[in-house]
């Protein structure tokens, strides 16, 4: 069975983000998508909010499995030895950063490998942070997120 983890704070999932977990969903058995406690940011939805938000929003995608880590990536691979990262690439900016975590990571664990997905055009300009922005201010962000994230913000802005 292939297997990967895709990480990050999904603080809140997006559309971007669903494009890389269907597309990796086609090239693994079975995809763990892990919520990364970041202690440098203050998140919007707490951890058990944002794995709810992350089942509703893939409930149709087969292989799916969804998770929440405090710590190093590295130490959760070890944990459960899945050594097969997917990061999500919107642009050249993106390449530098990540470039840099997949050579810590390999540094840290040899066996760590990254494969980097370039997310879709329509997708390449979408963060967490601008659809929270636009929800702020009461922006249309529907085609940006899911439904239910769309309904969460709605009911944090409101």
């Amino acid at each position: 069975m292939k297997k990967a983890i895709y990480a990050g704070s999904f603080d809140p999932i997006t559309n971007g983000h669903l494009d890389i977990i269907k597309r990796a969903s086609s090239l693994f058995d079975e995809l763990d998508v892990v919520i990364m406690q970041n202690p440098d940011k203050d998140s919007l939805f707490s951890v058990s909010e944002r794995v709810s938000l992350i089942e509703d929003s893939c409930s149709g995608v087969p292989g799916i499995t969804v998770s929440s880590f405090d710590g190093l990536l590295v130490d959760y691979a070890h944990q459960t030895s899945v050594y097969t990262v997917i990061r999500g690439l919107r642009a050249v900016s993106d390449f530098d950063y990540e470039c840099q975590m997949a050579l810590t990571n390999r540094q840290l664990c040899t066996e760590l490998e990254s494969v980097f997905l370039m997310t879709a055009s329509e997708y390449s300009f979408l963060s967490s942070s601008l659809v929270k922005q636009l929800a702020r201010y009461s922006a249309d962000i529907s085609s940006f997120v899911p439904k239910c994230v769309e309904e969460a913000l709605r009911k944090v802005y409101e």
